[in-house]
């Protein structure tokens, strides 16, 4: 029988080595063990997982007064503070939402901490401030986190979350007059909101209300879809669809244009596979919400994203049959399988988006990482592509109801811009251009590949002065997140060049796990192939060392959440092969993440560790359970937020601790701790501050310099 070391090694009096300038706060090591399908498991830092305890504070607060000092102390702290603020100063607009003929969209001016909500009465309209979240919360303390004006463009519902959890508040705004309308809708989580087209209500989804005390922590289940209807009270809203049944179930709703059909999306936790329902609501004036809903799929083999209808001929992308995807249709007057057709049969490159327009189809195409945009007729038919202005992302497509087809652009050395497409002149407009203070003139993004372990072709992306010398000496950031079929596109992060201009490597890698070629390449690193996610990234770690773009002891790796989890892998399976390793927000308890919020729900991504087969695989790799006393770990910084309620704070509390316990050598083992912000949300300022603290980190242990005449 083996023993999984948790926390440091727990059932050892091994006195490991520290340098004087890391006396780590003391974490208390409770005796805590237990066997788990025979397996001895010890968990001494439990007692992390009781938030808002005295004991769990008091440690926190030595903890960040411990990373801060040392953070605060770096050379170059100070310097990628300044600098990351300048690249950062630059407007950032969304793609428009338009109704009612009015074109609704975020916008930030540069440094603000939230976007705000603005309206365009047509294309050349004057931009008006609708929504302004700074006005409202000038701390930032609660994010604008979502929203809808209705068909008529006459009113706004907009989600609130109070330090950006992913719990949030819906309420709604007359746009003429900014009245806020008495309604009210709580406890709504990993939800659409979608108005029906009578402007009387809205469908959203929530969960019921979680204990007293533990809105940020109890596990979740019992999501169902409810359709408010303006003026009455929450409890009096209709409830459209629940199953109890499927306790790991997540529901979202939708009503597309015609406001004639609902349709309903059930998926088994936070895989892509999903189930398909529809409601025919009659006429879209006077809605019947209360119509029965029906079933187009009621099976979890395969994924069916519902795209929108023409008439009766419902769309629908899928990867039934069709590892890269395809695009389905289905008469919604006669839904039997038999009946569907296939509109946009399946390509070589993978389907990544697909968007429907007034008899027009849009299709983003991924090859080898690199976007391209196609447009089909409604039969299916090419009707050409629509020209990009460089290599590089497509991030978004939308600007339904508005004659023209909006998407947004970037790449590494390209600022997100959306732009504007009118089918019938063929011309690409900006909407809305900002202008980013860089010249990218000295620097280049490649493309290259690696070989993993099992001879997998694995691409990443290289960003760098053209002028490059392959000597091994330059400081290099390897970024990934490999999981749950989410692509990492090569895009613009205004940080990314601060780190440039001293020299630095960026490289964004696309790991298995991710979507980027398709169902196969996301299903090639789930559950028990997880490891091949972790191959991969050594592997192309590997491949730049190999090719002299830097060194072990220059190369730094960074991921947040599933990214976080890969970081904090790959650096004890290979701690040789990094100088430093940063985990954002990570999960790294992988013997008991399903008990904590919506951690259920990644069952079908990583196993179940109450699966006796599963759980042995999960235990190979967890982090936490793998971390060995005397090993010469790289420098380690763990962050983590107050309010992160999709990966609880105590997964990088216990983390950090046990490895501050086991590092033998002099480099540090840090926690940062950010408090009123979340898993994906930090007010811009506090979010430049992290990022300026993770580059000096990363700069420091890989031997960065600022050179004498650098910016």
């Amino acid at each position: 029988m083996w023993v999984l070391l948790a926390a440091a090694g727990l059932c050892t009096e091994l006195a490991l080595a520290q340098s004087p300038k890391f006396s780590y706060p003391p974490a208390r090591k409770a005796e805590l063990t237990e066997e788990l399908f025979g397996v001895k498991v010890s968990d001494p830092y439990r007692w992390m997982e009781e938030s808002g305890s005295a004991e769990l504070n008091d440690w926190l607060a030595a903890q960040g007064r411990l990373t801060s000092g040392y953070l605060g102390e770096l050379p170059l702290r100070a310097h990628f503070q300044k600098r990351i603020t300048e690249l950062w100063n630059y407007s950032k607009t969304s793609i428009p939402v338009v109704e009612g003929g009015r074109l609704f969209y975020r916008r930030n001016e540069g440094l603000q901490h939230q976007s705000a909500i603005y309206m365009r009465e047509g294309f050349d309209g004057r931009r008006q401030l609708v929504l302004d979240p700074n006005a409202m919360f000038p701390d930032g303390a609660t994010a604008l986190a979502d929203f809808r004006p209705s068909p008529d463009g006459r009113l706004i519902a907009y989600a609130l979350a109070e330090g950006g959890a992913d719990w949030r508040t819906i309420r709604v705004r007359d746009i003429a007059n900014g009245r806020e309308l008495p309604d009210e809708v709580k406890w709504v989580r990993f939800s659409w909101l979608s108005w029906t087209r009578d402007n009387k209500g809205f469908f959203y989804s929530r969960f019921p209300e979680p204990p007293k005390g533990q809105m940020l922590h109890a596990a979740l289940g019992g999501q169902a879809v409810y359709y408010h209807r303006l003026g009455t009270p929450q409890s009096e809203d209709a409830l459209i669809i629940e199953r109890p049944d499927l306790s790991r179930g997540l529901l979202a709703a939708w009503v597309p244009r015609q406001g004639r059909y609902l349709l309903i999306r059930l998926a088994e936790g936070a895989g892509t596979v999903n189930r398909l329902y529809y409601v025919d609501m009659g006429d879209p004036e006077r809605p019947d919400v209360k119509a029965p809903v029906k079933p187009l799929v009621e099976d979890d083999g395969a994924e069916y994203t519902a795209l929108g209808h023409f008439g009766s001929t419902l769309y629908v992308k899928t990867d039934e049959n069709a590892p890269n995807h395809k695009i389905i249709s289905i008469d919604l007057n006669n839904p039997r399988r038999e009946t569907w057709k296939t509109v946009i049969p399946e390509a070589k490159d993978a389907m990544r988006i697909a968007s429907l327009f007034t008899g027009q189809i849009v299709v983003e195409y991924l090859s080898d990482v690199q976007s391209r945009l196609a447009v089909f007729d409604a039969a299916g038919q090419p009707q050409g592509e629509i020209p990009l202005p460089d290599a590089g992302s497509v991030t978004a497509v939308g600007g339904q109801r508005s004659g023209r087809i909006f998407f947004e652009f970037s790449s590494p050395l390209y600022q997100p811009t959306v732009f504007r497409y009118n089918p019938r002149d063929g011309k690409v407009t900006a909407f809305e251009a900002a202008s980013v203070p860089i010249d990218v003139s000295k620097y280049e993004t490649r493309r290259l590949f690696a070989v993993s372990k099992d001879g997998t072709r694995v691409p990443f992306f290289v960003t760098a002065r053209k002028d490059l010398k392959l000597d091994g000496t330059n400081p290099t950031l390897l970024h990934a997140y490999g999981g749950f079929s989410i692509s990492l596109l090569p895009v613009y992060r205004p940080q990314v060049v601060a780190w440039l201009e001293l020299g630095g490597i960026w490289v964004s890698a696309n790991i298995r796990g991710g979507g980027e070629y398709g169902r196969e390449w996301h299903r090639a690193a789930r559950v028990e192939k997880r490891q091949n996610a972790f191959d991969d990234f050594i592997a192309v770690a590997e491949h730049l060392v190999k090719e002299k773009y830097t060194s072990p002891a220059k190369l730094a790796i960074w991921g947040r959440s599933n990214g976080g989890l890969l970081v904090s892998v790959v650096s004890q399976q290979r701690p040789e092969l990094y100088a430093a390793v940063v985990s954002g927000v990570p999960v790294t308890d992988m013997l008991r993440f399903d008990r904590f919020t919506g951690g259920r729900a990644w069952i079908h991504e990583y196993g179940s560790p109450r699966n006796p087969a599963q759980f042995q695989n999960l235990a190979r790799y967890s982090p936490l359970h793998n971390v060995k006393p005397g090993t010469c770990y790289p420098a380690t910084l763990v962050t983590t937020a107050e309010f992160d309620d999709r990966v609880v704070p105590n997964h990088a509390y216990k983390f950090a601790a046990a490895v501050q316990a086991a590092q033998p050598c002099p480099r540090p083992v840090l926690l940062r701790y950010e408090q009123k912000a979340s898993h994906g949300y930090t007010p811009t300022q506090r979010w430049i501050a992290e990022l300026a603290d993770v580059w000096a980190f990363a700069a420091e242990h890989t031997g960065m310099r600022r050179p004498a005449l650098a910016h």
